[in-house]
Formats: C-alpha cells, sequence, structure tokens
C-alpha cells in the first residue's frame, strides 16, 4: 500500500446483473485504524459491495481499490490485503478448531503457532475444551468464533465482515466487538456488513446506509454516546421498508 492510499476506496461504483442495477453511483472510503458498519436491507447492494471489494464482481462504472490495488484487475493481489469474514462459514468439520486454523493460514499464505492460535480463540469466546475437538459437532456460533479468531489473525491491512454477531449470543457479541477494537487500534480498516444496529452503534466510527446501491445517509460517532440509537433504528427501519417494498 502506497503512503497515499486508503486502504478501502470506492468512487462512483457501477455493478449491474443483467438488467438490474445493483450498485448505482456507490461511493465509500474507509481510512486505516477506523470501523465503518454499511447497513441496509435485503437487495440494497451489501454483497455485492463486499463481492466488489473481493474481486468477484465486475464493475461496469466507477472505480474501487483496496490498498491501492483494483481488485476487478489484481484480484488475488488485492485479496493478499484483505481479512474476510462471510456469514456462512466454510470450515473442515473433520478437522479440530486449532487445525483448521493452522490449515487456513497456511492458505492464506500466513502461518501462526498454535500459542497465538489459541489466545485469538480465547480472545474470541471459544471456550479451551472446544480447541482440540473436531468441528462437526460444533454449533454455529462456536463455528463463527473459530472463524473470527482466523480473521483476526491474518493481520492485514483489511477486514471485511459479512453479518459477524449472526448466531453469537450477547456475551459472544461483545466478546467480537472488543476484538474488533482492538483490531481497530493496531491500524486496520475495518468495513462491516451488519443488520446488527446495536452492535455497530458499539465500534463503528461511521455507520452508512445503503439504499438502491448508493449510500444515502453517513452518521459519525460523536459524544460520550456516540449515536442516536433511537435515531438509527428510525432511519434503518425506513431503508428497510424501501427496499422490500
Amino acid at each position: 500500500m502506497t503512503e497515499t492510499a486508503l486502504p478501502i476506496l470506492i468512487e462512483n461504483l457501477a455493478v449491474t446483473y443483467g438488467d438490474h442495477r445493483v450498485l448505482d453511483g456507490l461511493s465509500l472510503s474507509v481510512p486505516a485504524g477506523s470501523v465503518t458498519a454499511l447497513l441496509g436491507g435485503n437487495g440494497a447492494g451489501k454483497s455485492t459491495t463486499l463481492s466488489t471489494l473481493l474481486g468477484f464482481g465486475k464493475a461496469q462504472g466507477g472505480t474501487v481499490s483496496v490498498c491501492g490495488i483494483d481488485p476487478g484487475s489484481a484480484p488475488d493481489e488485492a485479496r493478499r490485503q484483505i481479512a474476510y469474514l462471510p456469514e456462512n462459514v466454510a470450515l473442515y468439520e473433520h478437522l479440530t478448531a486449532v487445525e483448521n486454523a493452522q490449515y487456513l493460514l497456511a492458505l492464506s499464505g500466513g502461518q501462526q503457532d498454535r500459542a497465538a492460535i489459541v489466545e485469538a480463540f480465547a480472545a474470541a469466546g471459544l471456550q479451551e475444551r472446544a480447541w482440540d475437538q473436531r468441528l462437526g459437532a460444533f454449533s454455529k456460533g462456536m463455528r463463527q468464533k473459530v472463524a473470527i479468531a482466523v480473521a483476526l489473525l491474518r493481520e492485514v491491512p483489511v477486514l471485511l465482515l459479512d453479518e459477524p454477531t449472526s448466531g453469537l449470543d450477547p456475551r459472544a457479541t461483545a466478546d467480537f466487538n472488543a476484538l474488533v477494537l482492538a483490531v481497530r487500534a493496531r491500524g486496520t480498516a475495518v468495513l462491516m456488513v451488519t443488520h446488527d444496529l446495536l452492535s455497530a452503534a458499539d465500534i463503528a466510527d461511521r455507520i452508512c446506509f445503503l439504499e438502491a446501491g448508493r449510500i444515502v445517509e453517513d452518521v459519525t460517532a460523536q459524544g460520550e454516546y456516540r449515536f442516536d440509537v433511537r435515531a438509527l433504528h428510525a432511519r434503518f427501519a425506513v431503508s428497510t421498508q424501501k427496499v422490500t417494498a
């Protein structure tokens, strides 16, 4: 990444599937050491935004860059700058939690010793008795904790989160939020797609509302209470109704 390149920079991005314009002039930037939450109803373009950053979606207009790299023309190079946590985590059921972490980290070109891996598991709220168990018997929440730990161990400039608190109980959500804040503190740019408004209000520096493929409102945390949660909830309800109507 060059000194001037933002970790995430999207300008006037247009993405079309068939006759449907999914992203329509989307502009969004995420500086280093910050958390941006992207909220919107189903079909607003959240998943397409992540897909384009990962180099899986093709832009018909505008620009997108990850640490100064165009993921459309250099997807492998862009993905090396990204840790990605999808909503539905694909892990290996015949491997233990530690073995999954070791294998997935090796695939991404990085390695961590067992001590670092179990420390990440503990921070993610995964109980010690589960570290050496095969994932076949894990609940969705336990799988999510393994995936969270692996994503955070990547130590790359950009962290993309797709509904990261899905399947987590309130205690695990609080543990996750603390982890994200620690990642932000080390300078990572975090973009979180979520329906969990309270979690977003707890950790995000900015909350952006996406409607019909573009940002319609951008709210920045301010003061002791950071956000007016009632106002955010009312805004989110309107955004969701517009998309699903």
